[in-house]
């Protein structure tokens, strides 16, 4: 699979480990600058290019998304792209670079907790379940049609226990969706603007 990851923090690290365990390794990774860090200020790594290192995977860290960088990422022929918690929101001309689109991997039942904070969002609500959704990116946030999607119990966990099991559970969908989407096998599904519920920080 020909295809370029985005994404920064632990969440996204959780997942791009899991794809590149099962061979699903991207083309390159693009995740946020290194960043001061800690009491000390330490310039530090985000964790998926940790996992890119580890992988030997090219890594892009572009502060803003510009029209050099878009010929970057155009020279890395990518069919598809892939987007976890990346932290950016990505203008429709990326979107549209490569041929398959993007898909993007979200830490809720969509159209349910779009936004920022759906993992707090459904703790602080009392939610009985969270759960991921893979969709196809679009213009607006997390509102592209749905590819797959599976749910998760939550009571007992705390903020950083559900953040790492969606994180698993969204790697897992992902190894299970991928294959089945490139075959064509799945039929993208609309999300419900009836239902739609919103985040905040």
């Amino acid at each position: 699979m020909k295809y370029v990851f985005f994404g920064t923090p632990d969440f996204a690290a959780i997942i791009l480990e899991k794809l590149c365990a099962c061979g699903l390794i991207p083309l390159a990774v693009v995740t946020n600058p290194d960043r001061p860090f800690g009491r000390k200020k330490i310039i530090t790594p985000p964790p998926a290019k940790r996992v890119a290192h580890e992988y030997n995977i090219p890594i892009l860290q572009p502060e803003t998304i510009t029209p050099g960088f878009l010929e970057e990422l155009r020279g890395v022929a990518a069919d598809f792209f892939i987007v976890a918690a990346y932290a950016k929101i990505l203008p429709a001309d990326l979107i549209g670079l490569p041929p398959r689109g993007a898909l993007g991997v979200h830490p809720s039942l969509l159209p349910k907790l779009r936004g920022t904070t759906p993992i707090q969002t459904a703790i602080l609500n009392g939610d009985k379940n969270a759960g991921t959704t893979i969709f196809l990116l679009d213009e607006k946030v997390d509102h592209g049609r749905i590819l797959a999607q599976e749910s998760i119990p939550v009571a007992g966990k705390n903020y950083i226990e559900l953040a790492r099991a969606l994180a698993e559970l969204s790697a897992e969908l992902l190894v299970k969706t991928l294959p089945r989407w490139e075959r064509g096998e799945l039929a993208a599904v609309p999300q419900d603007e009836t239902q739609a519920t919103f985040t905040k920080k």
